[in-house]
């Protein structure tokens, strides 16, 4: 009585998958071609023109991107050597200038007193008189 009532329709949908041990192995049987061959597999399904449109679009890609890439290291090249060139002299020209005022300035604290490092003249000389001159 125990079958009948499980093939009953109260009884719900009723599983028709065969057990784990039944199932063949026939899904892995056919993997067993490449990627590539499956790939190649499907050029076959488009027409020649598409075939060679897509051949010649990836050509053109990666010639444009070998020339982007040698112009982008041309001009690295260039903007570097001439910012050496150009622009390197003239920092380290105004650094050596700031030094030296740097160490002009602590020579006169040192000699003058600290007051006249911030003032920049001669302590107890007074600034001339507008009309003097």
């Amino acid at each position: 009585m125990a079958a009948i009532d499980e093939l009953s329709p109260a009884a719900g949908p009723v599983s028709t998958r065969p057990p784990e041990d039944e199932i063949d192995d026939d899904e892995d049987e056919d993997l067993d071609e490449t990627l590539v061959e499956r790939l190649w597999g499907l050029t076959e399904m488009f027409p020649d023109t598409v075939r060679t449109a897509a051949e010649v679009s990836a050509q053109c890609s990666v010639s444009l991107v070998k020339k982007f890439y040698g112009f982008s290291r041309s001009a690295l090249w260039v903007g570097t050597t001439s910012f050496m060139i150009l622009v390197l002299p003239v920092v380290f020209e105004t650094e050596r200038l700031q030094l030296e005022q740097q160490q002009l300035q602590q020579q006169r604290q040192i000699l003058l007193g600290p007051n006249t490092g911030m003032s920049g003249g001669m302590p107890g000389m007074m600034p001339p008189a507008p009309g003097k001159m």
